[in-house]
């Protein structure tokens, strides 16, 4: 089961980086949208690396004015779903796996510390790319903790509002995300957005359902650490 558990992890920082692809700064225009659906898909850059065959194959973003549900799945059997909140400064992770359904949110100083292990530079240019429909900007994007590997961010400033990111590793772009490259656990993912649809929104999309069970961050470490034995 060690499997699910390094499939969670980076599911983990692929969510944290689409939940906080936007900054403040951006300006509406005629062809913006505040609330839809958008659809990344998701390929592996070394496709004989050990997890590739593990690795989601896309995902799925909710977005509405400020917040975000983002959904990612595996084999069909294990499901992540993550909510942010930034009126709150909050993030739930819920879990479904088999006849488990847990949920953990988690705080804004908990959300701080975690991204300080992701810290990215970024670096503006001049660049433009229309992906699914939308004009966006290039962005090189390196990591603090060795600014030698980089890699290209684009995003457009004409989805979400600029409140849609409080706390995140992306928070100084300002814009959504389009496509990025994560790199985690030694394995390499690009993820871009194929398509981008107006869609009207539920409110419970952005709740935690009933019949989760509210654990705490060290429960739900607790439960991949069974997960793994």
């Amino acid at each position: 089961m060690k499997a699910f558990k390094r499939i969670f992890s980076l599911f983990s920082v692929v969510l944290l980086c689409v939940i906080a692809s936007c900054g403040g700064g951006s300006k509406l225009t005629e062809h913006s949208l505040t609330e839809g659906v958008i659809e990344y898909k998701a390929e592996v850059v070394d496709p004989n690396h050990p997890m590739a065959g593990l690795a989601p194959s896309g995902a799925t973003m909710k977005f509405k004015d400020d917040r975000l549900h983002v959904e990612m799945s595996t084999m069909g059997v294990f499901t992540t779903i993550f909510i942010s909140d930034p009126s709150k400064k909050t993030l739930s992770q819920m879990v479904k796996f088999m006849d488990i359904k847990d949920a953990c949110i988690q705080r804004e100083a908990d959300l701080k510390a975690e991204n300080a292990q992701y810290e990215l530079i970024f670096e503006e240019t001049k660049e433009t790319k229309k992906i699914a429909g939308y004009n966006c900007k290039k962005v090189k994007a390196s990591y603090a903790s060795d600014p030698s590997k980089s890699f290209d961010v684009y995003y457009t400033s004409d989805l979400g509002l600029d409140s849609i990111n409080n706390v995140g590793p992306y928070k100084k772009i300002n814009g959504m995300l389009m496509s990025y490259r994560l790199k985690k656990l030694g394995l390499e993912m690009v993820f871009t957005a194929t398509s981008v649809k107006k869609e009207v929104i539920k409110e419970e999309e952005f709740e935690i359902p009933g019949f989760y069970r509210i654990v705490t961050q060290p429960e739900m470490e607790k439960l991949f650490m069974d997960i793994q034995n």
